[in-house]
């Protein structure tokens, strides 16, 4: 191979590189005109001229090597980000001319927002406008890292709604009953309140008034979509409609789905993701419990049908038939009778 053929990245090593280099390693050093062909084991500092014999090279440690070309790598990922907010500040006065004037269409747009101070003003605001109701879905997600503080700004702002003659819907997860901030809404707030539960929801959901939405725009949620699109709108609510139907009860009253032939309600959604060839770990994350929970009742789960493997469970959850009893779907609390007219 000649240097004119060895066409690859300077920080790159290829193959016939790493084999000479093996081979200086084993025998402490090799002629210079060996590694002539293949210069990226110079540039990448795998070898050095041999001091006492100069037409020989010795190879650098492994242990050295490796540092350095990290270090290069970690310069160059510094390099980027500084390109990166560079560009960015260039192109801020850009996307403030694209905005689209203010005006009736704008209305029925979708808006990004950023930061989270951001985000709860906005919702803050579209809240304070409105009159009918707000329908909202919570995964477990939503209380992770939740500072009191925001929670406090969140039941101030959903109390004075209701004392204007609002009412708030809301779905959880099964796991989120536990959770002491939900304990708590419930305890302090005051007027048209109901919540519900269910194994697995959306991601979260904020509508108001049935006629703006709010959703998560990136895992971290630091950024928000507000919607106003009234086909998405009108999706959400239909779709937030029809899981609120499916949901267990929770609040005012709180309603128990019952154990079916020793499987629980829990163990019974743990079964249908594992005959699905879930992993613990995605099993935990998708019902909102840790993993060592998840792990707890799959080990219920073996011992009640007698499973030895986690091969045979999932064949004889599949022989037990638990995965086709299809849970009752929740009824509305029936309205007391009217008093008889006089």
């Amino acid at each position: 191979m000649t240097a004119e053929a060895h066409n690859h990245e300077a920080e790159e090593v290829c193959e016939a590189g790493l084999e000479l280099y093996a081979h200086a390693l084993r025998t402490g050093r090799i002629p210079a005109s060996d590694a002539e062909p293949l210069p990226c084991l110079i540039s990448a500092g795998l070898l050095q001229p041999d001091l006492e014999d100069t037409s020989h090279l010795r190879p650098v440690a492994p242990a050295v090597a490796l540092a350095r070309l990290l270090r290069g790598f970690e310069e160059d990922i510094a390099r980027r980000r500084r390109q990166e907010a560079s560009l960015a500040d260039a192109f801020e006065p850009f996307l403030a001319l694209a905005e689209p004037p203010p005006g009736p269409a704008a209305a029925a747009d979708i808006r990004l927002l950023s930061g989270l101070t951001w985000i709860n003003l906005t919702i803050t605001q579209a809240l304070a406008k409105a009159t009918t109701e707000m329908l909202t879905i919570q995964p477990h997600t939503t209380y992770i890292g939740m500072s009191p503080e925001i929670h406090a700004e969140a039941m101030e702002r959903d109390q004075s709604f209701l004392d204007r003659g609002g009412r708030i819907r809301t779905l959880y997860q099964h796991t989120t009953r536990h959770i002491p901030m939900v304990a708590a809404r419930y305890e302090q707030l005051r007027g048209d309140v109901a919540a519900r539960t269910m194994d697995e929801v959306t991601e979260r959901l904020l509508l108001i008034d049935r006629t703006v939405a709010f959703i998560p725009a990136n895992k971290e949620r630091t950024l928000a979509l507000e919607v106003r699109e009234p086909a998405l709108v009108s999706y959400f609510a239909t779709t937030f409609d029809r899981l609120w139907r499916l949901a267990t009860p929770m609040y005012p009253e709180a309603v128990q789905q019952p154990t079916l032939n020793g499987v629980t309600p829990r163990q019974r959604a743990i079964a249908a993701l594992l005959i699905e060839g879930h992993t613990d770990a995605v099993i935990a994350d998708r019902l909102g419990m840790n993993i060592r929970t998840a792990r707890v009742h799959i080990a219920k789960l073996a011992a009640t049908l007698g499973s030895e493997s986690r091969a045979q469970l999932g064949y004889l959850i599949g022989q037990s038939g638990i995965l086709d009893q299809e849970p009752q779907e929740p009824q509305e609390p029936e309205a007391p009778p009217a008093p008889p007219q006089r």
